[in-house]
């Protein structure tokens, strides 16, 4: 799968085509970064990104290539000729010892289908940690075995487990367990804390759906009634199972969830102001 999909990409500010991308601008060096999804032309959630790269670049002792202003404008330069297509756009800052560069460019986007969102997906569980859950940074060597497992499993996403036996977080989502009408998921401290897990949150304190901050342990599986991930793409996307552990997928709870969630991501466009 090519890195860069699409006519162009912006290096630096500036809109170059396609031919002329260089993956080693990506894969070499220290690569931190964020993966946004368009709809109508406009990134969902727009700050929250931005606050977590800079949270990332700062969590890894580098600088910032370009603030926030610049990014948003370059974003507009690439996506202008979209006419409202849903895509994601990847935005890259690479810091290598001779050179600093930073990208935007689109990436191969899958969604969800409706089939998926109604009977759920599968998922697998993976003896693996993230080595800094706290920063967005590229693990080019995880990623390859992680996708390998899930294309020899035919399964959507894998669980990252710990030394502890206790699930953590997907591969490139974050994950929800459900008992009782109360949602379980893993402490902050432990993972990569996804835009869409903070929205989330935000809709169980405003509903008064409660929340438990702890691990699952592998083990226990068969002890919660349901479970889904959310992320940039699959948003809220419930588990029919994991590994040999049945879920039930027609959670009413899940599905407002979903509601809730893509009226925030809605409501999030009217923010996207890019200076042009």
């Amino acid at each position: 799968m090519r890195e860069c999909s699409g006519k162009y990409f912006i290096l630096n500010g500036e809109l170059q085509p396609a031919e002329l991308f260089d993956s080693t601008m990506v894969y070499e060096g220290e690569s931190i970064y964020e993966v946004l999804r368009l709809k109508k032309g406009s990134p969902l959630f727009f700050n929250d990104h931005m606050e977590r790269l800079i949270s990332s670049v700062r969590n890894q002792n580098n600088l910032m290539l370009a603030d926030t202003t610049v990014i948003a404008t370059s974003i507009f330069k690439l996506t202008k000729s979209l006419k409202g297509k849903d895509v994601n756009i990847k935005i890259v800052f690479n810091y290598k010892d001779s050179s600093s560069n930073w990208l935007v460019y689109f990436i191969e986007s899958s969604y969800p289908s409706v089939n998926q969102y109604n009977k759920g997906v599968k998922g697998i569980l993976v003896r693996a940690e993230r080595k800094d859950p706290d920063s967005k940074v590229i693990n080019h060597k995880l990623r390859v075995e992680i996708n390998s497992r899930l294309s020899k499993d035919d399964a959507y996403e894998a669980l990252l487990v710990n030394a502890d036996n206790l699930i953590t977080e997907g591969s490139r989502s974050n994950v929800f367990f459900v008992k009782d009408d109360t949602l379980v998921t893993a402490p902050d401290n432990l993972i990569l804390r996804g835009i869409t897990r903070k929205k989330i949150l935000e809709i169980c304190n405003e509903n008064n759906i409660i929340v438990r901050f702890e691990c699952v342990n592998a083990d226990s599986l068969s002890g919660y009634e349901a479970a889904f991930i959310t992320g940039t793409s699959p948003m809220v996307l419930p588990y029919c199972c994991i590994d040999e552990v049945g879920f039930n997928v027609n959670l009413p709870l899940i599905k407002e969830l979903r509601r809730l969630y893509v009226l925030k991501a809605e409501e999030s466009i009217k923010h996207f102001r890019p200076e042009y």
